[in-house]
């Protein structure tokens, strides 16, 4: 693409997420909050169903409220593009939004170019989780992730403790048919998905691009170790059964386990919560999370049964328990080689630095992949910055990506 093609590319993707951060997309005035089933979610699904049609897409949205747009008759052969366009609860206007709007460039950039690529557009529900506390639930539903129970009954808002079932239903959509989301994935010979880093690999090795290889898998967990409360100042250290001595042990082996598992296993314990919580007092309890992730799955599913067994014996040893709890887990996914191939083929064309590297985000690309050869390109996000209204990325690496997105679609095509 010439450079003035580019440019053009990249005012288009820098005018679409400035509207998307507009009163009209966010229920916030200090950050990006929109969720499912709320007015300014709504509005962005309508933006984008406009730009779509404008292309001469067929836009719909499956029974319960992922939005999908075609330029070919359903169930015919096409190349899946897209995204999320939910946010963080505090969130910037970038993560899931540019991947969306990058998808949408391709699609014009298709159509300008006279290529007429068979394109199917997908801007998945809920990724982030900020309506129900569920992780990528549009795609988890769509891959048949979930249970009709959970959708019933485990899965509820955050904002009102209703199911989604019920909130779906309010909203205009068809929960019951959800079984029938896994057709959206029908005909796609492929998936790319943009996205930014979350992380500053991109930005401190001086690369515009990222390929992604493979995508992290994780467990999140909950450690709660049982001491005893007593006077933080009348109880002699010997006379402790202070939790937060466990704690602090976890901490220390987590990164020493996550280190000595390499292959870029890490480990992160990002909740802590002590009761009672008062300074003049010893802890009775202490409950820690653990997120651990990798792209080998043996090697992070170890370190969970390692900082486990490490938890109990380190209470025992200090006649206290320890009790490890399982909440979610996903596996890695491993991304299509021949997708992967093609892009990096497209990257090295544009002879802008790029890198092959894995994600260690989750993304709705991880449900796709079971059904559908896929892959990711990743864009820098400043100082790795995200989840934060100080989000920042650059829409010309955004057109950049689009740019190589096109070529490599293109260069699958039978």
């Amino acid at each position: 693409m010439s450079g003035d093609g580019r440019e053009r590319s990249s005012e288009r993707i820098a005018r679409d997420i400035e509207t998307l951060s507009g009163a009209d997309y966010t229920l916030s005035t200090d950050a990006i909050r929109r969720y499912a089933y709320t007015s300014v979610y709504r509005n962005t699904l309508d933006y984008f169903t406009r730009a779509l049609q404008e292309l001469g897409f067929e836009v719909n949205e499956d029974p319960v409220g992922t939005l999908i747009a075609r330029n070919r008759p359903s169930g015919e052969p096409a190349f899946g593009v897209g995204s999320h366009c939910d946010s963080n609860r505090n969130g910037g206007r970038y993560d899931g939004t540019m991947g969306v709007v990058t998808a949408l460039e391709v699609c014009r950039l298709s159509a300008e170019l006279g290529l007429d690529l068979p394109l199917q557009l997908i801007s998945f529900l809920e990724e982030e989780g900020s309506g129900f506390g569920q992780m990528l639930l549009g795609s988890r539903i769509m891959a048949q992730r979930v249970t009709e129970e959970e959708l019933k009954e485990s899965f509820t808002a955050l904002d009102d403790g209703r199911s989604f079932w019920d909130h779906a239903l309010e909203a205009g959509y068809e929960p019951g048919r959800w079984r029938e989301s896994i057709h959206v994935l029908d005909g796609l010979t492929g998936w790319i998905e943009m996205h930014i880093e979350q992380a500053r690999v991109l930005q401190d090795t001086g690369n515009r691009i990222g390929v992604v290889t493979a995508i992290a898998g994780y467990i999140h967990a909950d450690v709660v170790v049982e001491g005893r409360a007593d006077h933080a100042g009348a109880t002699p250290m010997d006379f402790r059964l202070d939790p937060g001595l466990v704690l602090a042990e976890c901490v220390i082996e987590l990164e020493r386990l996550a280190r000595a598992a390499g292959k870029g296993t890490v480990g992160t314990v990002g909740e802590i919560e002590v009761h009672p919580s008062l300074i003049n007092a010893i802890p009775e309890r202490i409950r820690f999370s653990l997120d651990i992730r990798g792209v080998d799955e043996d090697a992070f599913r170890g370190v969970a049964r390692d900082i486990a067994a490490f938890a109990e014996e380190a209470a025992r040893r200090r006649a206290m328990t320890a009790h490890y709890r399982e909440r979610q887990t996903l596996s890695a996914t491993p991304l299509d080689e021949r997708i992967v191939g093609a892009l990096e083929t497209a990257a090295t064309v544009t002879g802008e630095p790029f890198m092959l590297m894995p994600s260690g985000a989750a993304h709705d690309t991880m449900c796709v992949a079971d059904h559908v050869p896929s892959a990711m390109v990743f864009v820098p996000c400043r100082d790795g910055i995200s989840h934060s209204p100080l989000e920042d990325a650059d829409p010309e690496d955004a057109a950049l990506a689009a740019e190589i997105i096109l070529a490599a679609i293109r260069s699958l095509q039978p």
